[in-house]
Parts: C-alpha cells; sequence; structure tokens
C-alpha cells in the first residue's frame, strides 16, 4: 500500500509512535512560526524552559496581529520579541513586512518540511507541500527547544479536483465549496489533501488560499502536491534550491474522498455566522452592503490585488460603501507600487492599510451597527470584526471589488472576460526587514527588554485526588475561541498580561464570567459541541486557567484547544452520553471523586451532580503522555520534570 504526501512527510518525521489513525505520534519539527498576538507567551515559555539557542532549522517570528499601537503595550510586547530572537536563534521579522504566512509562503516555506505555527492559519503552508499544522504557544516553544510535537495521528481525506475554474470563479470559491460538504467540524482529526487534474490549474498562492482556510474545517492540516507549479513559484522567489518533489503514490488509501469539478463552481459566499453557511452570490445579488475588507492570510497576494486592480481600475468605489485594502507583504506591496496598481486602487477610492491582520482580527475597520461587510478573509464568527451586530460576509476578491463598485452583492461574471493575471517570473526580493539573530558567540550580551505589561506564566499545580467545583459557565454548540477569549484593539494588547486579559475571558457570552469564576476560586465549564473552534490561541486555556477552572465538560472539543487545555493543566472532559448536557445547570455543584486514580488509570472520570444527586460518566481520551502532562499540572511543569 502507498502513502499519501501527509504519509510520507510524517514518515521522514515520526520520532515515535506508529503511523496508525487514532495513535499518539511525535514529530521532528524543521519551521516555527509565531506572531505576536501568541508571540510573547510562546517566548516566556521557551524561556522557563531554559533552552539557549534553538534547534530547528528556522523560527521566525513575526509582528503582524499587534500593529495598531494605541499604548503602550503593543510596542513594548513588540520590543521584548525582537530581543528574545536576537538571543536565542530566531528569524525577526519587523512590523511592516507583512502577514506571518503570507511571507513564510514567499520566502521561508520548503516542501515536504514540518512546520508549527502559534497560530491557526499555519496550514497556508501546505499550498507549498509543506505539512504545516498550527499548534498553541507552548507547543511551540517546545518544538523550538528540540522536543517532537505531538498529534493524533489523522485520517485522509483526499479532494479529487477536476475540471477548471470559470473565469471570476477563484480559490476562495473552492474552499467555501469544501466547506459547504464538510461543515466547520467535518475536518476534525483529519488531513486534507488535494490531488487530480485540477491542481495543475491552481498556482502557488491559489492553492495556499485553499490550505489557509482548511483550519476552518477543523482539519489537522491540508496539503497540495509540491510539482513544476511550486518549483516555478520557488524559482521566481529566488529559491529554486528550496525545491522538492512531491505527490501521493498512485496506490494511496484514503479514509475518504470528495470530488470537486472546478468547472461546476460559481461565486460563494459564506453568511453570518459561520464559514460554512455557504449560498451562491446569485441568492445574495442586489442586496445592500455598507463596506469590503481585500486582504489577510487568505486573500492577499500579488495575484489576488492585481485582479482587485484591474477591476477597480478607472472606477470609483460606490457612494456609501467603505472599501479597505491590505497588501499581504512588503513584496506585494512594494510590486503593486511599482506597477501602477496601488495608484489604480488609490484613485479608485480604496483605504489602503498596513501589510499586517488588520480587519481579521477586529484591529480596525470595524462596519458600522448591523452593517454588511462582504471579507476576503477566512472567519466571520459573531462579534469578531468588533461590531457586535456585524453581518460578516466571506467571499473571493474579485467577488469583493466588483461588489464595492456596485454597492451591492454582484457576482463577477457579469463584468465579461477576466483578465488573464499572470505570477510574474520573478518577484521583488528584499529581505531587509528580517533581522538575523545574533552569532552564538554573541547571545551572552543580548539583554532581554521587557515592559510592564508583560507578566509570568500562571501558576499551574498536579492534578488533586478529587474536585469539587461549581458549574461557572454553560454554553452551547460551536463555542470559538473569539467567544473564549476575545480579540480586537481593546483586547489583544493584553496578550502577555494574562491577569488583565483574564477579566475579558466570555464575556462575549455571559458579561459576569470573569467576576463569578474569579469569586469562586475553582469552577467546572460545560459546553456543547466542537468546543474551542477557530483560533490557536493558548489564551482562551490560560485566562480559564488564571481563573480558577480545572475542568471543561463538553460534548466534542475542537483539536488545537483541547491540546491547549491539556498544556495548561486543565481537564478536557466529554460526556459519554450526550443527553447528560441537560442534567447540568449554571450554578450547580460538581464532584469528581475520584479523578486522579481515574485519570491515571485512563478510565472514564465519575461525575457527581451533588446539587440535583445525579451522577454523570464523562470520557478523558488522553495518550501516555498527555496524561502524565495532566497529571502534572501542565506541559511546562511535566517539560521541566521530563528535561
Amino acid at each position: 500500500m502507498g502513502y499519501t504526501i501527509a504519509q510520507k512527510i510524517i514518515k521522514e518525521h515520526l520520532v515515535c509512535g506508529e503511523m496508525v489513525v487514532g495513535n499518539d505520534i511525535g514529530l521532528r519539527i524543521d519551521q516555527t512560526l509565531t506572531q505576536d498576538a501568541t508571540g510573547t507567551m510562546a517566548y516566556i515559555e521557551y524561556e522557563a524552559m531554559g533552552i539557549p539557542r534553538v534547534k530547528t532549522e528556522k523560527s521566525v517570528a513575526y509582528i503582524d496581529h499587534n500593529t495598531l499601537q494605541t499604548g503602550f503595550e503593543n510596542a513594548d510586547d513588540h520590543r521584548f520579541i525582537q530581543s528574545v530572537c536576537k538571543k536565542h536563534g530566531i528569524y525577526f521579522s519587523r512590523p511592516g513586512n507583512g502577514i506571518c504566512h503570507q511571507v513564510h509562503l514567499e520566502r521561508f516555506g520548503k516542501p515536504g518540511k514540518t512546520l508549527i505555527g502559534s497560530d491557526s492559519h499555519t496550514p497556508t503552508g501546505g499550498g507549498i507541500g509543506m505539512l504545516a499544522i498550527g499548534a498553541g504557544g507552548l507547543d511551540v516553544a517546545v518544538a523550538m527547544g528540540g522536543g517532537a510535537y505531538y498529534i493524533t495521528m489523522p485520517k485522509m481525506v483526499r479532494v479529487n479536483l477536476t475540471g477548471k475554474l470559470s473565469p471570476w470563479v477563484s480559490a476562495k470559491d473552492i474552499i467555501l465549496a469544501v466547506l459547504r460538504v464538510m461543515s466547520v467540524k467535518g475536518g476534525v482529526g483529519k488531513i486534507v489533501e488535494y490531488g487530480g487534474e485540477g491542481v495543475k490549474t491552481l498556482t502557488v498562492p491559489e492553492r495556499a488560499t485553499i490550505t489557509n482556510m482548511g483550519a476552518e474545517l477543523g482539519a489537522t492540516t491540508s496539503v497540495f502536491p509540491s510539482d513544476e507549479i511550486t518549483r516555478e513559484f520557488l524559482k521566481a522567489q529566488g529559491r529554486e534550491e528550496d525545491y522538492t518533489e512531491l505527490s501521493a503514490d498512485a496506490d494511496a488509501v484514503y479514509d475518504e474522498v470528495i470530488e470537486i469539478n472546478l468547472s461546476e463552481l460559481e461565486p460563494l459566499a459564506a453568511c453570518p455566522h459561520s464559514p460554512d453557511n455557504v449560498k451562491p452570490i446569485s441568492e445574495l445579488e442586489g442586496q445592500k452592503i455598507d463596506q469590503v475588507c481585500i486582504g489577510s492570510c487568505t486573500n492577499s497576494s500579488y495575484l489576488d490585488l492585481m485582479r482587485v486592480a484591474h477591476i477597480l481600475k478607472g472606477k470609483t468605489v460606490a457612494d456609501g460603501v467603505s472599501l479597505a485594502i491590505a497588501p499581504g507583504s512588503k513584496q506585494v506591496f512594494n510590486m503593486l507600487a511599482m506597477n501602477g496598481a496601488l495608484a489604480d486602487m488609490i484613485a479608485a477610492g480604496a483605504r489602503i492599510l498596513e501589510s499586517a491582520c488588520g480587519p481579521c482580527i477586529g484591529m480596525g475597520q470595524s462596519p458600522n451597527s448591523k452593517g454588511i461587510s462582504l471579507r476576503t478573509f477566512n472567519r466571520n464568527f459573531e462579534g469578531r470584526s468588533g461590531t457586535a451586530d456585524g453581518q460578516i460576509y466571506l467571499v473571493s476578491p474579485e467577488t469583493a471589488a466588483v461588489s464595492a463598485l456596485a454597492g451591492v452583492f454582484t457576482d463577477p461574471r457579469k463584468l465579461g472576460p477576466a483578465a488573464e493575471i499572470e505570477l510574474p517570473e520573478k518577484f521583488l526580493i528584499n529581505d531587509n526587514m528580517v533581522i538575523a539573530p545574533a552569532p552564538v558567540e554573541e547571545m551572552d550580551n543580548v539583554e532581554i527588554l521587557r515592559g510592564p505589561n508583560i507578566k509570568e506564566y500562571p501558576k499551574t499545580s498536579p492534578l488533586t485526588e478529587s474536585i469539587e467545583a461549581s458549574c461557572s459557565l454553560k454554553v452551547g454548540d460551536n463555542i470559538t475561541t473569539d467567544h473564549i477569549m476575545p480579540a480586537g484593539a481593546k483586547i489583544l494588547p493584553l496578550r502577555s498580561n494574562i491577569p488583565a486579559i483574564s477579566q475579558h475571558c466570555f464575556t462575549v457570552c455571559d458579561k459576569e464570567f470573569p467576576e463569578r469564576a474569579k469569586t469562586l476560586g475553582k469552577s467546572i465549564i460545560v459546553g456543547g459541541e466542537n468546543y474551542g473552534q477557530g483560533s490557536s490561541r493558548e489564551h482562551a486555556a490560560l485566562a480559564p486557567l488564571f481563573l480558577g477552572v480545572k475542568a471543561v465538560l463538553v460534548k466534542s472539543f475542537a483539536r488545537i484547544h483541547k491540546s491547549n487545555l491539556i498544556n495548561a493543566g486543565i481537564l478536557p472532559l466529554t460526556f459519554q452520553n450526550t443527553a447528560d448536557y441537560d442534567k447540568i445547570k449554571l450554578g450547580d455543584m460538581l464532584e469528581f471523586p475520584n479523578v486522579k486514580k481515574e485519570i491515571a488509570e485512563g478510565s472514564a472520570v465519575t461525575v457527581v451532580n451533588k446539587t440535583t444527586g445525579e451522577t454523570i460518566v464523562a470520557d478523558c481520551e488522553l495518550s501516555d503522555r498527555t496524561r502524565a502532562i495532566i497529571l502534572a499540572g501542565g506541559l511546562l511543569d511535566y517539560t521541566k520534570e521530563n528535561s
């Protein structure tokens, strides 16, 4: 039996475990990336491990999230990260150099390599043939220190692409079509691999758009083959020596196969408030819009923005519509400026933003109240835009641009023949905004610069024999990390200050939660299906840890958040019988009388609702390693004990 692309990379990097679905496996990590919203805490964790120099082939820290500097906090974090990078052997991508995933694809990604990043959209690297996985900051810190990265061996899904996209239909429409089939939880425990003749019709940036939004499937990662198109992209980036051919064996076996005929696709939109709530643009046509935002790590490539510039050239954005455009990298920004495309955008009335995440994480450009905003981004969770009742639709750059001109939802196919825009034979290459670390012999002379907003990692403790605590919060299905730990310009600057940021924990769902949890001292959270979907932000585990949350009992978990809970030493429990969800109410006193023994033995966990007298059985699916992490009180404690 042959291997899939992902299985080949896993096999090459396997440190421990067997490649059997459901088994815990450890992978050697070649590259890591962080961004500044998660990076400060990741580097605090790295420092706590006491390893002087990173052991990866390449680790890069990007400044792209917290670039709106309305106070000292973000600038202090940037300064701290830069000093850590200089001392410990990490490359530093300065503010303005671009969004981590766009820049990494352009300048550092290598086919066949493993990459983990403290950002859930790290799978963007799959567009160039990497095994690129989003992870919590502590997992990234361990990998930088030379430790293996552990995942549950995933199932393999093949998305077979046939045909060719029609004019004005784009890569964004492909991934929206896949989301329509698989849903936001359909990829959990799976790697999505793209193949078929249709792959050859897609450029690397288009492939990266698709793998980027694979995160919205809940998938471990997504990956494309590395072929001649990959080689041409790397050659144009001056990195042809990084090319490696990589494809699935003809007799590779997949657990699931999905067929997508590109020729049959039409422009699509993900409607509020979920990326899988997908409808054709033709069903939305004529509806008034208020705002359009083009950019993010999903759709800010040179190819995307050249198509946007072509549509906007010589025209004016509709009255009553605000259009904002953010190029994904300095490379893209410079090339648009040099060839006149940037001028075309500005002349049309576009508001040009810096090369950063910006509106995608609620960092500015919030729409008006109840405003309809078309965005080329990857998530449209309720409130994520910074406007609580904002109506956010996810669309392609082509749909976004033509709708901005019309002032209403518009099918771009009405524009007639599409312009043939191709990738350049040679990109503009200037890495002057990437700072190399200090040489090994000079690292001891580097001072780490800390601001007053940078606080220590929350205190942890080993699992106790029993737990008795009340239910401090009960939530429903598809709770996202934006619900648990909101982003936005007011909250993101507190990412390095867990005591301060914890005061915003779950306030989207219940404004009283932080104070209630703090008053209780220790408590339990109860939730529904797909709990913790969305971002990799470990703050969604660290803030509850600080507030005394001992366990989270839900119907099912999203992958990264479950890992982050384990890393924080919080018990991730699932109802053995999902109907038992209805047997717990807010304020009920819950007891886990034999929890330490049950976890140590790998048995089911007994939960006694002391308020009602009912007994509930919960599962705690852990490997031998993650069981030891929970017993130790979290990954940091476990790492110290086993280093």
